[in-house]
């Protein structure tokens, strides 16, 4: 590799869907040459949570990168994706086999008070173990550019700040979310839905947008905003439990976060030109009264299924105003 083109890294846990192949597109874009790493990470899982039947699909994985491969190579305006790293367990976690435990022995990067609040607060190992697996990927890669998905927006905080604590020589971009028809947030998780839970999963992007909506009609106070959220998750819920076991999707509220832009830290009343970052998390229960041929997705519809989603209210906060700003380069 020639010294002066540049490198772009997707890091992914595969389940590949169109939110990962945005991040690779924007980053043939940016720079001559894209990895692409597939490793399901067991240090971000609790010692409760899903990794045992975290959706695995390597070689449907493969097949779709050699496909977009493919497609890159009829492109000369654009970079390429040269490398698909899927490194094991025991590579990455060389020495101690690596711990999911709060108390944990092991190498690991802790990056606080962003990791332990929000996300952090509900899975208290998640952003240790992103952040320390992270680390790795970046000191093998070297990359020159990083991209993650604006969904998992506590995320792209914690990296952003490792990369500026720990001097590290990348920059980190965000890419916006990828969503379906229905405004749901493409996620590998998805497919622990089935189709009775898909259809209410959307009272999360549907919540959101409420608050948005009164933002945009002059609404800025902590308490005027979240409240429109609650009325539609409420209205949901009721209308869920109204209905026969054998019919209902039932859920529960996790957080809403009103929070500043910059650290994420919570905000009483919005100024509305600096903005906000509005999030949240809703678990989608196990299915009730499963019936003969019910499409209830992977896992038969007996895992609780965590989801996800933010938007931003006001300006964009979705690239760094400061030091991690640049014009793309042009190849």
């Amino acid at each position: 590799m020639l010294a002066k083109e540049s490198v772009g890294f997707v890091p992914t846990m595969g389940a590949l869907h169109q939110g990962h192949f945005a991040l690779i597109r924007q980053a043939v874009e940016e720079n001559h040459h894209v990895y692409v790493s597939i490793y399901v990470n067991p240090t971000q899982f609790g010692v409760n949570e899903d990794f045992g039947s975290y959706p695995q699909t390597l070689q449907a994985d493969l097949q779709q990168l050699r496909s977009l491969t493919a497609k890159y190579c009829e492109d000369r305006s654009v970079g390429q994706i040269t490398a698909v790293f899927t490194p094991t367990t025991q590579e990455m976690y060389p020495g101690l086999k690596p711990s999911s435990e709060i108390d944990g022995q092991g190498s690991f990067v802790t990056i606080t008070p962003l990791s332990s609040i929000l996300e952090g607060a509900s899975r208290p190992v998640f952003f240790r173990g992103v952040a320390t697996v992270c680390m790795k990927l970046f000191n093998i890669v070297q990359p020159d550019r990083v991209y993650f998905g604006q969904k998992d927006v506590q995320q792209t905080y914690v990296i952003r700040r490792m990369v500026d604590d720990f001097h590290l020589n990348t920059k980190v971009r965000v890419v916006p979310t990828v969503r379906e028809k229905d405004g749901l947030a493409m996620s590998s998780r998805n497919v622990y839905l089935g189709k009775r839970r898909r259809k209410v999963a959307g009272v999360l992007i549907r919540a959101l947008h409420a608050v948005r909506k009164d933002f945009v009609n002059g609404v800025t106070k902590r308490e005027d905003l979240l409240s429109a959220a609650q009325t539609v998750l409420k209205e949901e819920l009721e209308k869920q439990r109204a209905l026969p076991p054998q019919w209902r999707s039932l859920f529960e509220v996790d957080y809403f976060s009103l929070a500043d832009p910059m650290h994420l830290t919570e905000l009483e009343d919005v100024d509305p030109a600096y903005g906000a970052v509005l999030s949240g998390a809703i678990k989608m229960l196990p299915v009730e009264d499963s019936q003969e041929d019910e499409d209830l997705g992977t896992g038969g519809g007996k895992t609780t299924v965590r989801l996800i989603d933010n938007i931003r209210l006001g300006i964009s906060f979705l690239q760094k105003p400061q030091a991690q700003t640049e014009s793309s380069p042009r190849l």
